[in-house]
């Protein structure tokens, strides 16, 4: 297979893993619409996925598929984490002084929020299944240099990705200057938090 063949396909692919929209893409939009530190989350995002699609690629998701006890205690911190997370978010929803850009009371200091960013990225046990485990499943099925186009194509889509979104958010600013969608951006990413927590609880009682 041509290499840009091979590029393209693990592009795709690490595309439609991290597109969905789950906890790390709805806290990069909340910060994104506020102006806050979006650009050095998109960094993070972009270089967690990186690290953990090379550690996939070049022979980690083995490693991972031979550690039930990891990916468990994983997933248990990721769904206390995301629950409170979500509960936070129902919190500022329901809270007036929490609904404008410029609240002071939303600010986030860059260290708390990479923190947070960090959580989400780490502490959610698809992010392994789907960059380790699945990527680096799948590219066993390329050897040498093609390993590293595919490889290349699949961290290349974390960076279009994140950082598309960070500065796409622009674009929804009309909308925003309207309270309203402050409160029903955070009740979704409450949601949110809450629907993937649950999903992780039950995949903790399948184990």
């Amino acid at each position: 297979m041509h290499n840009s063949l091979i590029f393209i396909n693990g592009l795709a692919l690490s595309a439609g893993l991290i597109i969905a929209i789950g906890a790390q893409n709805a806290f990069l939009l909340n910060r994104a619409l506020r102006c806050q530190h979006q650009y050095a989350i998109a960094w993070f995002c972009s270089i967690a996925d990186a690290s953990l699609i090379c550690l996939g690629i070049f022979g980690m998701g083995s490693l991972v598929q031979a550690q039930p006890q990891l990916l468990f205690w994983i997933t248990c911190g990721g769904a206390v984490f995301l629950l409170l997370y979500g509960a936070l978010s129902f919190r500022s929803a329901a809270m007036q002084h929490t609904m404008t850009r410029d609240s002071g009371n939303s600010e986030y200091s860059l260290i708390k929020a990479l923190t947070i960013t960090a959580s989400l990225s780490l502490l959610n046990p698809h992010v392994y299944l789907d960059t380790v485990v699945l990527l680096g499943g799948i590219s066993t099925q390329y050897l040498g240099l093609e390993k590293i186009w595919f490889g290349a194509g699949a961290v290349s889509a974390s960076f279009i990705w994140f950082f598309g979104l960070a500065w796409g958010a622009q674009w929804l600013m009309p909308l925003f200057k309207n309270p309203t969608a402050w409160r029903v951006l955070d009740g979704l990413i409450g949601l949110i938090m809450w629907v993937i927590s649950a999903s992780l609880i039950v995949h903790i009682t399948a184990m």
